[in-house]
């Protein structure tokens, strides 16, 4: 039998955050209104565990409370363990190399994996990342600079992505107008 996931809860300016690790890494960070999906989601992946809370699992609240307050840095060396895919975890660790602050399109991720006819599959990747803001699917926006879906909705990557600092297209607009 497999040791029982770690779990956590933290809150946040966009809710409260639910992290789950196991003894090696990050498996699952999502927010506690999706954590209904976010369990039948473990539960196909690693079979009928046992989940113990803990405070700050490998370390990971500590980052993301840091993060949260404006360290950006902060969730570099969060280790990962997010099962996938060979190819989705080549999207997600490509995720993890766009600096906080700047943003790219699915386009774009796909021609720095060699594989710039693969934007479609580089989108549902992204979309099916189970480590949300430390695997920065958020920084992944459309061509024109359009925010796209994000699994904990539009108004938290909105949220993220100013955090960051990225100003985006909608809001430079109203700003000149």
């Amino acid at each position: 039998m497999m040791a029982p996931l770690l779990v956590d809860r933290i809150a946040s300016p966009i809710g409260t955050i639910v992290l789950i690790a196991d003894g090696r890494g990050l498996c699952t960070l999502d927010f506690a209104d999706h954590e209904p999906r976010m369990m039948r989601l473990l539960k196909l992946r690693h079979g009928d565990v046992k989940f113990t809370e803990a405070d700050d699992p490998l370390g990971a609240s500590s980052c993301l409370r840091a993060y949260l307050a404006g360290r950006l840095d902060a969730l570099d060396d969060i280790p990962v363990e997010p099962g996938g895919t060979p190819f989705q975890r080549r999207v997600w660790a490509a995720l993890r190399e766009i600096p906080a602050g700047t943003t790219t399109s699915y386009g774009k991720l796909a021609e720095r994996l060699g594989q710039p006819a693969a934007s479609r599959a580089v989108g549902l990747a992204n979309g099916s990342n189970p480590v949300s803001i430390v695997v920065p699917c958020h920084r992944v926006i459309g061509a024109g600079g359009d925010l796209t879906g994000y699994g904990g909705g539009l108004e938290r990557k909105r949220w993220l992505l100013e955090h960051e600092g990225v100003i985006l297209p909608e809001l430079r607009k109203r700003r000149v107008a």
